[in-house]
């Protein structure tokens, strides 16, 4: 827990910009199927991750686990990202899940492995010091949904498809379905659209509370996109290191009594008390003019 709170304030080294840079060269880790950028003028400080592996419908294979993987490790390094996106670069898709065509080529012991490091990226991106949004502009099924279920918030189309399928597979989830779901919808629920592996629709998704914000899908198949994307806007212009921290707080106070949350809610606070962003919002509501973060 201290390691977590002490990451939300740590200064990283400066990194290059992410413009159309692809995160893994061909090679033997596979061709990229990812790209990540930080966006261009205002919106310098939102990342994105686009998963675009059309072949399989984004289907989460090794090669875009460990993709996946490189990416986070690179990005939780650069304090400049205030805000992450997931997004697909695959029309009608966000992640179809894991790649079971792949699986079935794997022995017992490899499956167990893969699914281990799976589980292991999506704690990877749930742990990521920043906000992060998954938008949801189609098809989000078992692992699918669980790396959406990871992100802080979730943003979808009324026309996105999404579930937690893996009992129709003679599976379960295993990459944090079973564990997020519930504390996302309550326990009933969760228990409810697993038992099943019922689908759900956008606008089904929200009235359980599973996603943010639901959005009419536009020509282009991206207005998930942009409504995470203005969401991600209202978020930059905040205090970073007291966003970073209140997700700390979130995050490890959900995990526990509330008196311990409590007290975690204090370490946290703690620490945001010499920070200079604190003594300029404090500047700015007695000059009564707009605060100028900087991260500090």
């Amino acid at each position: 827990m201290l390691r977590a709170l002490t990451n939300a304030r740590r200064l990283a080294r400066p990194w290059k910009a992410l413009r159309a840079r692809s995160c893994a060269s061909h090679g033997p880790a596979g061709p990229p199927e990812i790209q990540v950028r930080a966006l261009a003028g205002a919106d310098h400080r939102i990342a994105e991750i686009l998963m675009n592996r059309p072949s399989a419908c984004n289907a989460l294979g090794n090669v875009l686990v460990n993709q996946l993987l490189e990416a986070l490790a690179q990005l939780r390094e650069d304090q400049q990202v205030r805000v992450l996106l997931f997004r697909s670069g695959v029309k009608g898709v966000f992640c179809a899940g894991a790649d079971l065509k792949e699986r079935e080529q794997m022995s017992e012991a490899e499956v167990g492995i893969f699914v281990q490091r799976l589980r292991g990226l999506m704690n990877e991106i749930a742990a990521f010091p920043a906000p992060t949004i998954a938008a949801m502009d189609g098809f989000a099924l078992g692992g699918g949904l669980e790396l959406a279920l990871a992100c802080d918030l979730r943003v979808a189309a009324s026309s996105a498809v999404m579930g937690l399928i893996e009992t129709t597979r003679g599976l379960l989830p295993g990459a944090g379905g079973t564990q997020r779901l519930p504390r996302c919808i309550g326990v009933a629920l969760a228990k409810e659209l697993i038992f099943t592996g019922r689908r759900l629709n956008g606008a089904q998704a929200q009235a359980l509370g599973l996603v943010n914000h639901t959005v009419s899908q536009n020509e282009d198949g991206n207005a998930a996109y942009h409504r995470a994307r203005e969401l991600a806007q209202e978020i930059l212009p905040q205090a970073p290191i007291a966003v970073r921290l209140g997700k700390v707080a979130i995050d490890r106070g959900m995990e526990v009594d509330i008196a311990s949350g409590m007290a975690i809610e204090g370490i946290c606070y703690a620490q945001n008390i010499p920070t200079q962003d604190r003594l300029e919002g404090m500047a700015a509501f007695r000059e009564k003019r707009p605060p100028r973060f900087v991260g500090k």
